[in-house]
């Protein structure tokens, strides 16, 4: 086998790799990134099919000389499908947001489906090919593949440095061009010579027609149909699309929690939106004036009704509101924390007019970087904490979104942060029946108790308006003075109080009046001793870092009664995000199985043998647990890097290229009685991980930016080298059983592939249900099956 061969393997996988990551940021523009996790996990759904069409096709395709043609076919059908599988998924106009009125959303996305594992099932039967051709050296091969997936994880992140997301899939696309030419390298054909130049023609003829039209249901799309709209700025890197518009014609305002007592309101503004969502309003600041009157009525402003001269901290900046508005309640210093630099560049570049220079305020520090990892490296304290607000809603798809600081730890290394007698202050939105505010209040009464305060209801306050809910925490009991301090806020703004240290029912309930003080009393009873919320219907328990779903309040007792009432709007109060993601993984699961089996019903002489079952749940669990310890591991990386997309790159990165590293070794262990030896040593370093990884991470929460990325990149190695190994063992082991064996190689490719499908889906439910440790336990377990159902 030639160094040509396994260059071409490395960039089609590179290439196929890096075009499910740019997916992830394609689907976050286009649709909302909480379903790009789902789509692209079922778009694996090509690698299985191509392993069951190497298994049927298999005699035909190992005819000899036919290998350079097949593979660089492959190539060049995966650089022309991976764009233009975008434009078709444009075309079918799925809309998750119908899903509970119109099942027909659902037949919607399973074309999704369908269509993006196209490219998929193109790159794959290239990889399978060569897998299938040179059996003997399988380590080799997988070696490539498994390099060059991580290679193309992290250099997806440099093209989205450099260019926009449409031109980086372009040059995704080319990578199989590229492919193409290296596998037909040195052999004598013309058929051969002129595919690479059909192929580069037929690219550059699609490319102009290729366009992102983001859904027409997200919020900056509807913003652009306002008469007078237009874009002032924009931004794009591997994070997020940053847009800036402004409307003359009518006049942007967006204040939510502002009181309806309010003498002014909020003034020009121009509004940023973050892949389309948003929006995050900026407000035009004059010169030499104050801040705008409007920022002291909203709700959030009653933390400053607790201290005098802060000095702040505060945790997402975004557009610079809650910056201005500590300087307008008198703080003496801000330190602003944006994990976007985007943000910061757009208001000290283009936006730097219209906010008067906000971020150059001497006033202010502004510091890049993720905000958990900010408070675990910082030693510095604070008066006041400002937690980013979660006002903002996703018609319960954000069900689907983690948040760090949003977390029982989260919030405790905030409290860290504060000098004594120094506040921590959330605000979100408010819904009916309550869930957000119960669960701020559960979580944030958790974080006191672990640092210490047997009562925690004595050191919180909570005010409603009538669009936020804003809690205020601190280590120290609440003084009287204070309390009557928010009493009188909570009165001059038409402000209901929520809880308040020795407040009667009688006092909540009284501006934005509802049928019952229900906010009052499901407060009351989330802080009770007895835990009297056992019984609610939604799930308000702590949000924990094991569990970072802050806006999951789903339970599945709740949803047959209201979709019964789905007439009178039942749907619209359950968040979402979950059953649609369980629906998506019994679509993966009616799919996948058949798939795994059609092979063995269908061609009963190709694939034979009495180890064929032990093959089966070899591969399986092999499939299962190598996907399941990549997402729980990258979960407990992302508060250490700060941005899921740096952590991505790093452990997507880093498990490929270091299990690629323990493929090239597995030759050693392949056919010897130590074959079972990696499995269990997986399982043993997976469980060893779930309850080291905390530590060293805390401890290395100091170090630059870069110094942490290398952290996590270096920690992957230990397990994922092993991890490298069971998959190609096995494939060898299988080789040396002759032609009935070598019959088997893609039959367990398609399993690989189907098992990485369904995993995806499972942890993601496992998880959000019972924490990133139950995935962990699950996957020690899978490896422990592999261990013993060696071929």
């Amino acid at each position: 086998m030639s160094r040509a061969v396994l260059a071409s393997v490395a960039l089609l996988s590179a290439a196929a790799l890096g075009y499910e990551v740019l997916l992830l940021r394609l689907f976050a523009i286009l649709q909302w990134h909480h379903f790009a996790a789902m789509v692209i996990s079922l778009a694996l759904f090509g690698y299985g099919l191509s392993g069951s069409f190497l298994a049927l096709a298999h005699r035909r395709l190992e005819e000899e000389g036919r290998f350079p043609l097949l593979f660089s076919a492959s190539a060049l059908l995966f650089s022309v499908a991976a764009p233009g599988a975008v434009v078709v998924v444009q075309a079918v106009a799925f809309n998750p947001l119908e899903l509970p009125w119109d099942w027909g959303q659902a037949g919607r996305l399973a074309v999704t489906y369908v269509v993006l594992s196209v490219p998929f099932l193109f790159a794959a039967n290239g990889i399978g090919l060569a897998l299938q051709r040179f059996q003997t050296q399988a380590g080799r091969v997988y070696g490539a593949d498994l390099a060059g997936a991580g290679l193309g994880a992290v250099g997806v992140l440099g093209l989205l440095a450099v260019m926009p997301p449409l031109e980086a899939l372009l040059a995704a696309g080319a990578l199989g061009v590229l492919a193409a030419l290296l596998g037909s390298a040195g052999v004598q054909s013309v058929r051969l010579a002129a595919m690479p130049a059909a192929g580069v023609l037929i690219w550059f003829a699609l490319a102009p027609g290729i366009v992102l039209t983001p859904s027409p249901y997200k919020p900056l799309s509807q913003a652009l149909n306002v008469v007078g709209v237009q874009v002032v700025a924009e931004r794009s890197d591997a994070r997020s699309l940053v847009t800036v518009i402004e409307s003359p014609r009518v006049p942007f305002r967006h204040a939510p929690g502002l009181s309806l007592l309010a003498p002014a309101g909020p003034p020009e503004q121009r509004a940023l939106f973050l892949d389309g969502a948003g929006p995050v309003p900026v407000d035009r600041r004059l010169s030499g004036e104050q801040e705008p009157a409007y920022l002291g009525w909203l709700t959030s402003a009653l933390v400053y009704e607790l201290v005098s001269d802060p000095d702040v901290l505060v945790l997402g900046g975004g557009g610079g509101r809650p910056v201005s508005q500590a300087l307008g309640e008198g703080a003496r210093k801000v330190y602003a924390v944006e994990a976007d630099a985007k943000l910061v560049s757009l208001l000290r570049g283009p936006l730097s007019a219209f906010s008067s220079g906000l971020y150059d305020d001497p006033r202010i520090t502004v510091r890049i970087g993720g905000a958990r990892a900010f408070l675990a490296a910082t030693r510095w304290e604070w008066d006041v904490v400002y937690l980013p607000s979660m006002a903002g809603g996703g018609a319960g798809l954000e069900a689907l979104r983690t948040d760090h600081l949003y977390t029982v730890e989260g919030m405790g290394a905030a409290l860290d942060r504060l000098r004594p007698g120094g506040w921590l202050t959330a605000t979100t939105g408010v819904d009916l029946p309550p869930r957000a505010a119960l669960k701020l209040a559960a979580t944030a009464a958790e974080a006191l108790r672990r640092h210490g305060v047997a009562d925690p209801g004595a050191n919180m306050a909570m005010i409603r308006g009538w669009s936020t809910v804003t809690l205020v925490l601190g280590p120290r009991p609440l003084t009287p003075d204070e309390r009557e301090a928010v009493r009188l806020f909570a009165s001059e703004r038409g402000f209901d109080l929520v809880h308040l240290p020795g407040m009667t029912a009688a006092e909540a309930n009284r501006h934005t009046l509802l049928s019952e003080p229900s906010f009052h009393l499901g407060v009351a009873r989330v802080l009770a001793a007895d835990g009297g919320m056992v019984g609610y219907a939604y799930d308000i328990r702590p949000a924990t870092d094991d569990r970072p779903y802050f806006r999951d309040f789903f339970r599945w007792r709740l949803l047959p009664s209201l979709m019964a009432e789905k007439g009178r709007g039942g749907p619209g109060l359950v968040e979402w995000g979950f059953p649609v993601l369980a629906a998506a993984l019994a679509q993966a699961l009616v799919i996948a199985v058949p798939l795994i089996l059609a092979p063995l019903l269908l061609a009963r002489r190709s694939v034979r043998g009495e180890g064929r079952w032990r093959v089966l749940v070899y591969f399986l669990a092999l499939g299962l647990g190598f996907l399941s310890v990549e997402i729980a591991f990258l979960q407990r990386v992302v508060p250490f890097l700060g941005h899921p997309v740096y952590a991505a790159s790093a452990v997507l990165g880093g498990f490929l290229v270091f299990a690629g590293i323990g493929a090239k070794l597995s030759g050693r262990w392949a056919l010897g009685s130590r074959a079972r030896l990696p499995s269990l040593a997986v399982a043993a370093l997976a469980l060893a991980y779930a309850a080291g990884l905390g530590p060293l991470f805390e401890a290395a929460g100091g170090l630059p930016e870069a110094a942490r990325w290398c952290v996590a990149l270096l920690a992957v190695a230990p397990l994922a080298i092993p991890m490298g190994m069971p998959f190609p063992t096995g494939l060898a082991r299988l080789a040396a059983r002759g032609e009935e064996g070598a019959a088997l190689v893609p039959w367990a490719w398609a399993i690989n592939g189907c098992a990485s499908v369904v995993a995806a889906l499972l942890a993601a439910l496992l998880a959000a249900s019972f924490g990133f440790g139950a995935v962990v336990v699950m996957a020690a377990v899978l490896y422990v099956v592999a261990a013993a159902t060696v071929p």
